[in-house]
């Protein structure tokens, strides 16, 4: 699904990707994991055009994305941050991207199973962040798209509608979709991730399923794994 070849990027004197290299399968959720300034948010960007890499190679779905935009229609993205225009209404900003995306969707089973139907007529700027983040996820996966990169996509949530994007998720990757995730919730990893991969300096210093984590960091617990997996690495 997504091949990385020898990416770097520098911001400045800053090195954020250093020759990373990455192979992503086909069908599953890895999480893409590692402290602030690993070059997680760089490395997701780069996948979806918002970054431009010195050098290496990105390839998805067997493209090269260099300087073909069209991939992009093949992706669901969550960003961490819902910037919405505020003077817009729900209903406005689902009818915007509609009109953006010229592809079928189920905005309506979504808004039903996160009990925005009331909201549909209020402005974007009086929502709680909460709503908001539901509005989020909406505009996410009302569309078909073999990938979805989530950004932190439990921020903001309640206990009922966290259970509600868990069992999304889970449908999703049922019908073979490949599912990006970051997130600074161990727990959800956890219970979502068939993958981890878990980045340092730019540099991937593991990737692997939860049991060979705890195997390489001889930890019995998933978040003393990656904590270990941390230290070793300072």
């Amino acid at each position: 699904m997504i091949d990385i070849q020898n990416l770097h990027k520098k911001f400045g004197n800053n090195q954020v990707l250093a020759g990373l290299d990455l192979d992503i399968s086909e069908g599953g959720i890895f999480a893409i994991l590692g402290p602030n300034g690993s070059g997680k948010t760089t490395l997701i960007k780069s996948i979806l055009g918002m970054v431009v890499p010195n050098k290496g190679n990105i390839l998805v779905q067997g493209q090269n994305v260099k300087n073909h935009w069209e991939y992009r229609q093949q992706i669901n993205y969550l960003p961490q941050i819902a910037n919405f225009p505020g003077n817009l209404s729900v209903k406005e900003l689902i009818r915007m991207i509609k009109d953006l995306r010229q592809k079928p969707s189920e905005e309506n089973t979504l808004l039903d199973l996160f009990g925005l139907r009331t909201f549909l007529d209020k402005k974007l700027v009086t929502l709680s962040g909460g709503t908001k983040q539901k509005v989020n996820i909406v505009l996410t996966f009302m569309f078909d798209s073999p990938l979805l990169i989530l950004d932190e996509p439990t921020t903001g949530l309640d206990p009922a509608s966290l259970i509600r994007l868990k069992t999304l998720i889970n449908e999703e990757k049922k019908k073979g979709k490949t599912i990006l995730i970051t997130s600074h919730i161990m727990q959800f990893v956890e219970e979502m991730a068939d993958e981890i991969v878990y980045l340092l300096e730019g540099k991937i210093y593991f990737k692997g399923n939860i049991e060979q984590l705890k195997s390489k960091t001889q930890q019995t617990d998933f978040e003393r794994a990656i904590a270990a997996i941390s230290e070793e690495n300072v």
